[in-house]
């Protein structure tokens, strides 16, 4: 899965590129840059998630936004992002991941309107096991690396405010497998996010 996920990634910015090199060669290029910002409810998914109810965190960023035609659009995105979960038998216990981003966003216009999906890649930069006021370094428990997926809808024009909704959801285990004498234990939990985000947009050029 994390190759194929790769593959994607890499396929869909390959083909991206072109399509923009192919829109400057007729003279009409049509990018623009911004900021965006929100909250997340973020938890885990999978069949070992059974102890883990959500939580909220924060997430901002960067993203260009490049036309392709005047229905379809590939939007970058380069995020810190806060993930995690609250334990559901224990109020005071929760574990707290920080990543950085990077959604690669297919967008469906119509007018403002937009409908969006792709792929994303994620970058583990700090992992947090916190019980009450006692917080845990546990980053090296955890996959450094996760791939993942997107698609919301929302509300952006070239020039200006927006807003949106999006889901992300992970491809990767974000545990580390653990391997006792020939049997390799992986737990089956994955990253599960909702955002609401506000954007603003400057027309590049």
């Amino acid at each position: 899965m994390k190759k194929a996920s790769f593959i994607l990634l890499v396929a869909a910015t390959s083909w991206c590129t072109e399509a923009q090199a192919q829109r400057q060669s007729h003279g009409s290029p049509n990018v623009s840059l911004g900021l965006k910002a929100g909250a997340s409810l973020t938890s885990y998914t999978g069949a070992d998630a059974g102890l883990a109810s959500y939580r909220f965190g924060f997430h901002a960023g960067l993203f260009a936004n490049i036309g392709l035609t005047s229905l379809f659009a590939f939007q970058p995105e380069l995020l810190y992002s806060q993930k995690g979960f609250n334990f559901t038998n224990n109020n005071d216990a929760a574990l707290r991941f920080h990543y950085v981003d990077v959604p690669l966003a297919f967008h469906v216009n119509a007018g403002g309107l937009f409908f969006e999906a792709g792929p994303q890649v994620g970058f583990l930069v700090a992992a947090k096991s916190q019980l009450g006021s006692a917080s845990t370094d546990v980053k090296n428990s955890f996959n450094t690396v996760d791939f993942g997926y997107l698609f919301g809808l929302g509300y952006q024009v070239k020039q200006g405010l927006g807003l949106g909704l999006r889901y992300n959801g992970g491809f990767t285990n974000v545990p580390k497998s653990l391997t006792v004498g020939n049997t390799t234990l992986q737990s089956r939990q994955r990253n599960s996010a909702f955002q609401v985000y506000l954007t603003y947009s400057l027309r590049g050029r």
